[in-house]
């Protein structure tokens, strides 16, 4: 599988991975949302900066770590343990205190395209899909979420 990972525009998490400052990315939810147990090493992950409509960059997973029912200080450990690899904001430090959590590292990065992502209505902010032309203007399916589902 490879994954789409939208990259928060407010908070240059496109820039940052391309600058090599950031490594991996974190989502968390209250219980196993995606891409939670549903990204493996070796997949892909392609990056798109939230507004642009735009694909613009790739790289392999390379480890993940998967949380649930985290306690307050345990969700607050795991984000500060991987700082230096997460580079999160205050702000986004709060956002992601959530009891289930999923952090992809990733190497590998590199610039592509950019493609252009055909949206739908029924996407969330990580797509997980067979392969990236199943979501680009052209080549695009109507997308649902079975390869979302657990194995």
């Amino acid at each position: 599988m490879v994954h789409l990972v939208y990259c928060d525009d407010k908070e240059k998490v496109l820039e940052k991975i391309l600058s090599g400052m950031k490594t991996m990315v974190v989502r968390g939810a209250a219980g196993r949302k995606i891409p939670h147990s549903r990204v493996f090493e070796d997949e892909t992950l392609y990056f798109m900066k939230k507004g642009t409509g735009k694909i613009s960059a790739m790289a392999t997973v390379t480890h993940v770590q998967n949380y649930i029912k985290l306690a307050e200080e345990e969700i607050t450990q795991t984000l500060q343990d991987n700082q230096e690899k997460l580079h999160l904001t205050d702000k986004q430090m709060i956002r992601w205190q959530k009891k289930c959590l999923c952090l992809v590292e990733f190497s590998n990065v590199k610039e592509i395209g950019p493609l252009e992502f055909d949206h739908q209505s029924n996407m969330d902010d990580w797509l997980i899909i067979e392969k990236i032309e199943d979501v680009v203007v052209g080549t695009s399916i109507p997308y649902n979420y079975d390869k979302s589902k657990f194995q």
